[in-house]
């Protein structure tokens, strides 16, 4: 069974992800972390990530970068948000998310075109949002935590900036696919997320097996 989660940043979509893939027993990848590795790549490179040559030679990271901590840091986000722009960093990393999709037994991957086209033929596809002020205020929180002086409004004023390059980029762009199901996070909390995901997966893999 494979699962496509896509959505913005800090709608949830990881979080829940995450929880699918406890509950069904499966892989998970996020998508993300890779776009984050080339980003990071990049910065220890020197090199400029608004330069699609500097970033797609940025691409080669070894697997073993995905899981160090610092690439989940809001500077390297930023960076990977510039960088995914790029068409050609996009179909560099494009086998890879394909082969963890197509492993025996399925997979779960969240990111921002899994449902359109890294898996278009996924059992089942979420398509998760929040408001920009909901995902800004839990950006916030989380930075806060971790000791950032940013304010609500700067985190904000990213979170827009964000949403209007990954939807607007030519290439693979931010959007819901026909056949996804919609869950706003708005106003649930993650455990009612999370259970409203499950009944939105098992409701689509049920309705192909008919």
């Amino acid at each position: 069974m494979i699962i496509a989660v896509d959505g913005p940043a800090a709608s949830g979509k990881g979080t829940i992800a995450r929880a699918l893939a406890a509950h069904y027993g499966l892989p998970h990848l996020d998508t993300g972390l890779l776009y984050r590795a080339v980003a990071a790549t990049v910065r220890d490179m020197h090199l400029d990530p608004a330069r699609e040559a500097d970033a797609v030679a940025a691409c080669g990271f070894d697997d073993g970068l995905l899981a160090d901590p610092a690439l989940r840091d809001d500077e390297t986000g930023k960076l990977a948000s510039v960088v995914s722009a790029h068409p050609l960093v996009r179909a560099a990393l494009l086998q890879r998310q394909k082969r963890f999709a197509s492993q025996p037994g399925g997979a779960i991957l969240d990111g921002r075109d899994i449902g359109t086209v890294i898996a278009p033929d996924a059992d089942a596809k979420l398509f998760v949002k929040a408001t920009p002020q909901i995902r800004a205020r839990r950006r916030h929180n989380e930075l806060v935590r971790n000791g950032s002086t940013a304010t609500f409004e700067q985190v904000l004023a990213d979170i827009r900036a964000r949403d209007a390059r990954d939807s607007g980029r030519a290439t693979a762009p931010l959007t819901q696919a026909a056949d996804a199901a919609a869950l706003d996070t708005s106003n649930l909390t993650i455990d009612a997320a999370v259970a409203r995901a499950i009944r939105y997966v098992d409701a689509q893999v049920a309705s192909k097996v008919r």
